[in-house]
This record gives C-alpha cells, structure tokens and sequence, in this order.
C-alpha cells in the first residue's frame, strides 16, 4: 500500500526480527537516484515532503530542484550561466583576491570552476557570479550579509546595523569584523604583554559565519546571510536547511555535504576553510575550551541558524598536564620551555605544543623576540581590573 502511493516506486529492504519475546517489522529505505519522491495522490509539484526536526514539511520549488541535482551529483552553484558571457565577472577584484595565495593563470577561472565551457563558450557559473559577479544583486538579491548589533537579549532595540555587500569573501571577514567590533572582552596582561580574551571564541565566530555564507542556499529568495549580536550571544543564520540526508547529529561528528561547491572550493583556496567538515567541530572545541556551551545548531523554517553563548557554564577545561603548566607559572615568574618541559615530565617538542595551545586560549603569554628566541619565556596571563 506505501509502495503503490509513491512515485517514483521505492523498493526498500523489509525484514522481521526477533527481539525479546516479540518480532519487529524494519524496513529501511536507501538513498534513491530517484528522487525527489512524492505522494501520487498529490503530485510532483505539492507532494514533496522533508522531515525537518520532528516535522514533515511540504517542500517549495527549490527545494525540490536542490533534490535533483542531489540525485545527478551537481549543485547548484556549478550550472552554467549561459545567457551571460565572462565579462559579466570582475576577474580583477578575483585577481587581487588571490595575490596573497597564487597567480590566476586564465585557466584558473575555468579550473576553479568560476567559469565553464557551454556550447563552445566560456560563460560564468553560478558560483562564480555570486562570487564576482559585477551585478550579481540583479540575479541574486540576497547575495549578502545584514549584520546587527542588538540592545539586551531580543531584537526590540538595535544599536547598530550594516548591509554588507561585497564580494563574498571580502565579505566574510567584513562580517567577522563588525560582529567582533561589538563583543565585550577582558585584557590579560604579564609583564609588558597584554591580549585581549573575547567572551566569544573569535575562532568559533569566524567558523559560524563562513560557514553560513558557504553553505547558504542561494537558490532561496526572501532573506540573506544574518550576523546578530546581542548581550548574551551571537546568531549567524543563512537561508537553506541542512542538504539531503544530513542531519544535526551527523554535522556534530564532522560529515559534510558541501551544497555550494565552487564557493567552497574557492574558499579554500583562499584559506578561508581549512579541513571540509571540521568547522563545527572547531568551534564546539572553541567554546568548551573556554567554558562556554557548545554551540546551538538548529534548523529554523528553511533556514540554519548557529548560536554562540556568551554565559560560562563553568570553568575552562584544562587537562593534567595543562594544570600542571599553569600551577607553575602561578607564582609570576617567567619560564622556559626546557624549564617547563622538566617540571611537567614531557618531551620539548609535546611542551611546545601544549604551550602553543596554551598561548592559542590566551592562558598563558609568550615574551620574546620570536618562536627562534631561546630566551623566550612563558607567563600566567592575569585578568586586568
């Protein structure tokens, strides 16, 4: 009866197994190259449906174009723009963009997928007008960051506001500075040495927003990339629920399915993603390590929404040997790495990396002329009051 009302027919695996003193009827249902599947009373235009959370959701248009690209392996953002030709992108700004990292060779753009071969022309991708397009907001009006700052814990009063509409990875770190610019810190000092220890991970607000503009659904329209900050966290939403088949859980344990490949190729490139599928991973470390919750993932309509608390929960986590270091470094004097490596029975080279983690969570500070200074010493970083 469920197989004949639903089109394309699935044909799942259906065993009985035994389990105490009753059988279980299981069926499991693999994923189809198929798909989109709907109800055949309704149709393949209404009878879509996606399980969001503990709710099936009737899907719209592009969620159902997103599902059949799922099926043919392509995204969204590598279909040619053949209407366009490549002067509808700024290869200049792209240039200038990757003069830290490499030379653009004129292949690069076709390589890299900015650009593609259709009917014997190179025309833009989709991900390559979103990236540099020179009038990308005609296409795709929500190909942008709104970033607030809010007064309290809700969005009653905003203190501060910015549409920012650069090319995507300008924009990135235009986001990450505006939402930076309005969190609260604490400075911790040793001896001449000061650092400033934010009340948000800047490494957990740096994956939170990348993450979001990378991993947007720009096929959605109505809303585009948003940074919130307020008193007692940040939110960074982007429109477009987790891809097919990927759910909260599985994101926590680092699977990814990246929906937008050639932003997130060209975003590593750049260096602006480091390792596909650790971004959540790094910033729950981020956080726990500075005693604060993990971050909240959620799914909100059709959107992602990741929220970073401000409220410790309890004090950083530290290990033996990370305790071991910082009890020695209580009394104020500087020390050694050798110094430090004898006192807590480890290796140089394990004292080096427990030092430059230590130093990383802005624990402890490091003094000297360079990582090559043999009189470099170590410090307990004090809070300023």
């Amino acid at each position: 009866m469920i197989a004949d009302s639903i089109r394309p027919r699935l044909v799942p695996d259906i065993e009985i197994v035994p389990w105490r003193k009753t059988e279980i009827l299981v069926v499991q249902v693999y994923p189809s190259a198929g798909r989109p599947h709907y109800l055949d009373r309704l149709g393949p235009e209404t009878g879509v449906f996606v399980r969001v959370g503990s709710t099936n959701r009737r899907t719209d248009a592009p969620q159902i174009d997103e599902m059949r690209r799922f099926g043919q392996l392509s995204s969204f953002d590598e279909q040619p723009i053949p209407e366009l030709n490549s002067e509808a992108l700024d290869f200049r700004a792209a240039s200038e963009l990757f003069a830290p990292v490499r030379k653009l060779a004129p292949s690069a753009f076709h390589n890299l997928r900015i650009t593609t071969k259709h009917q014997g022309r190179e025309v833009p991708t989709v991900g390559g007008f979103l990236l540099f397009g020179r009038d990308r907001f005609v296409r795709f009006s929500d190909a942008w960051v709104q970033a607030g700052r809010f007064a309290g814990k809700d969005r009653a009063r905003i203190l501060d506001s910015s549409e920012i509409r650069s090319y995507l990875p300008q924009a990135a770190d235009q986001a990450i500075g505006f939402a930076q610019k309005h969190l609260t810190r604490e400075v911790v000092i040793a001896g001449a040495h000061r650092v400033d220890r934010w009340t948000v991970p800047l490494v957990a607000l740096r994956e939170a927003i990348i993450n979001a503009i990378v991993h947007a659904d720009y096929a959605e329209r109505g809303a585009p990339v948003r940074v919130a900050v307020f008193d007692d966290r940040v939110e960074v939403e982007n429109p477009g629920i987790l891809p097919l088949g990927l759910t909260i859980e599985d994101i926590r344990k680092g699977v990814s399915k990246l929906r937008n490949r050639v932003i997130g190729r060209v975003f590593h490139e750049l260096g602006l993603i480091e390792q596909w599928g650790s971004g959540i991973q790094r910033m729950t470390a981020a956080c726990q390590e500075s005693g604060l919750p993990i971050p909240v993932l959620e799914e909100v309509g059709t959107h992602f929404r990741v929220i970073l608390s401000a409220i410790p929960t309890g004090p950083i986590r530290l290990d033996e040997k990370e305790q071991a270091i910082l009890s020695l470094l209580e009394e104020g004097r500087g020390r050694s790495t050798a110094q430090i490596a004898k006192a807590v029975s480890l290796s140089p080279r394990a004292t080096r990396t427990r030092l430059a983690d230590l130093v990383r969570r802005n624990l402890i500070i490091e003094v000297g002329s360079g990582p090559q200074d043999p009189r470099r010493q170590y410090f307990r970083a004090e809070k300023v009051r």
